[in-house]
C-alpha cells in the first residue's frame, strides 16, 4: 500500500515555491543556527512531513556543547510509524551537491534516527539518506510519489546521545555516503534527475539533534 503525505502537490508549490537550480560550483554554504531563537524555526527553513501522524515539530534549542550554541531538534514524539518529518532549507535548490551535517540520536522508542534529504520536489519526492540508533546501520533510499524505498544500505554502529557526522554526495546517477569522516558506500540510482532542496529528514517519534549543516553545490 502506497502511503502519501497530506499536503498536495498545489499545496506544495504555494508553500514551498518553484525550485531554481543552483548553477555552477560556488563556496560551501554554512548553515548556523546561532543567530536564532531558541524555540523558534529558522527563517531559512520550512516544515513538511511525508506519510501520516503529526505535523513536524522542528525548533531551535540551546546547546551549550556546540559551537554555534544552538541546534535544530525535531522534538515531536508522534508515534506513528510511516512518519518522516521534515525541516527544507530553501535558498538551494541543485542537481550535484554534497551535503555534511552533525546529528545526535537523543530519544525515540518506535525509531531514533536522523539524516539528509536531497533533490527534494515536495515532501513525497526525494532521496534521504540515514542512521538509525536503534538499528545501528545507515540506509540511502528515494522516495517516489510518498513510497520510500532503500537503494542500499550498511551495518554502521549509531551511538545514542552522541554526536556523528553524515555526508551524502549526490553527483548525477552517483551516490556516496560517508559516516563520521569514512565512506561507507556508493550506489547508483536515476529515479529523480532534476534540481531539489536539502532537508533535515527524521522519522516517527525519533527526537534528533543538527548541528553544522553544511551545503557544497557541484559543476
Amino acid at each position: 500500500m502506497t502511503r502519501r503525505s497530506a499536503l498536495s502537490i498545489p499545496t506544495v508549490i504555494a508553500a514551498f515555491g518553484a525550485a531554481e537550480p543552483v548553477s555552477g560550483q560556488g563556496g560551501p554554504i554554512s548553515v548556523s543556527f546561532a543567530g536564532n531563537h531558541a524555540g523558534t524555526l529558522p527563517a531559512e527553513f520550512s516544515m513538511a512531513r511525508t506519510g501520516a501522524g503529526a505535523p513536524a515539530g522542528w525548533k531551535v534549542v540551546e546547546d551549550a556543547t556546540v559551537a554555534a550554541g544552538r541546534v535544530l531538534v525535531q522534538t515531536s514524539t508522534d508515534r506513528t510509524d510511516y512518519r518522516f518529518p521534515l525541516a527544507i532549507y530553501q535558498p538551494v535548490t541543485a542537481v550535484n551537491l554534497e551535503v555534511t551535517v552533525r546529528l545526535k540520536a537523543f530519544a525515540g522508542d518506535i525509531d531514533r534516527a536522523g539524516g539528509i534529504a536531497v533533490r527534494l520536489l515536495d515532501p513525497d519526492n526525494y532521496y534521504v539518506v540515514r542512521a538509525n540508533a536503534l538499528e545501528d546501520n545507515v540506509n540511502l533510499y528515494r522516495v517516489i510519489k510518498g513510497r520510500r524505498t532503500e537503494i542500499r544500505g550498511t551495518r554502521q554502529k549509531v551511538s545514542s546521545g552522541a554526536w556523528h557526522t553524515l555526508e551524502l554526495r549526490a553527483e548525477a546517477d552517483r551516490f556516496t555516503v560517508s559516516f563520521d569522516g569514512a565512506e561507507l558506500f556508493s550506489a547508483s540510482d536515476r529515479s529523480l534527475t532534476g534540481a531539489g532542496r536539502v532537508a533535515l529528514w527524521t522519522k516517527a517519534d525519533s527526537v534528533t539533534w543538527f548541528d553544522a549543516l553544511t551545503i557544497q553545490t557541484l559543476a
